[in-house]
């Protein structure tokens, strides 16, 4: 059997094993919609959103939270629950019997990585039906093609960002806390939850540092009803750490328990 073969065949094991924990499926659509819900009645009404630097206009709300959630989504459907997924893999011992099966361990990496894609874009596909369903927020089809490359970029690159994590991730018991602790308090500061139109300079000027202020950027060009763009410029950013990420989980992954 190649290679594609048995990378195709544990990609359809992966998509069964997910699905038939029902409970860990259930939360993980789940939680991006009831964020989606909670931040669009809270915070109903205009908000700002930038145009260009320091250019803020107001929006409706729902301009803004469906993209920041999407954006959301694909952190949690790719660098929170490959991170904590395969920490736990590793401390039960299934990535050291992997490494001792035909498979090849870079087609079973790959299975992973693809059906977190898969569940990304599930994810996204549903927050943005919810969006124009129940939110009348347009479809962005002037700059559809370039609002997906954002996400398939974006769900890739945070799946080795998700990957690299799993070297300092100590144990399994860990990884939940260790893995929220590097995503939570960025996502707060990076125009995920709370519009930046009035942060600090210093806040603004750390979330831009790191990867998921520019996703949340990307995610939100498309939408913007005065000026929709492509976002070309962040999408580079995401895909330079996903890049870093790639280079750093080669490096120091590890397929056995730490001791």
């Amino acid at each position: 059997m190649s290679t594609a073969a048995m990378t195709l065949k544990q990609v359809r094991y992966e998509n069964k094993a997910f699905w038939r924990n029902p409970a860990s499926a259930f939360f993980t659509f789940v939680f991006p919609l009831m964020f989606l819900v909670i931040f669009n009645s809270l915070f109903k009404g205009t908000i700002n959103i930038e145009i260009s630097p320091e250019v803020f206009r107001k929006v409706n709300s729902n301009y803004f939270y469906v993209p920041a959630i999407g954006a959301f989504s694909v952190i949690t459907a790719t660098y929170v629950n490959l991170a904590i997924s395969i920490s736990f893999s590793r401390d039960m011992g299934t990535l050291k019997r992997i490494r001792g099966t035909p498979l090849p361990a870079g087609a079973y990496m790959l299975s992973r990585i693809v059906h977190a894609m898969f569940v990304c874009i599930i994810l996204i596909t549903i927050v943005v039906l919810a969006g124009i369903f129940f939110y009348d927020v347009d479809l962005p089809t002037e700059f559809l093609g370039g609002f997906i490359l954002t996400v398939l970029v974006g769900g890739a690159s945070f799946c080795a960002l998700g990957l690299a994590l799993t070297a300092i991730i100590p144990n399994a018991d860990a990884s939940p806390a260790i893995v929220n602790a590097t995503v939570l308090p960025l996502q707060f500061i990076s125009g995920i939850f709370i519009p930046l139109d009035n942060a600090p300079d210093w806040i603004v000027n750390i979330s831009k540092f790191f990867p998921i202020y520019h996703l949340a950027q990307a995610m939100q060009g498309p939408f913007n009803p005065f000026d929709p763009e492509f976002k070309g410029n962040d999408l580079l950013i995401v895909a330079i750490w996903g890049v870093v990420g790639l280079a750093l989980a080669v490096r120091f992954f590890t397929w056995e328990p730490r001791k």
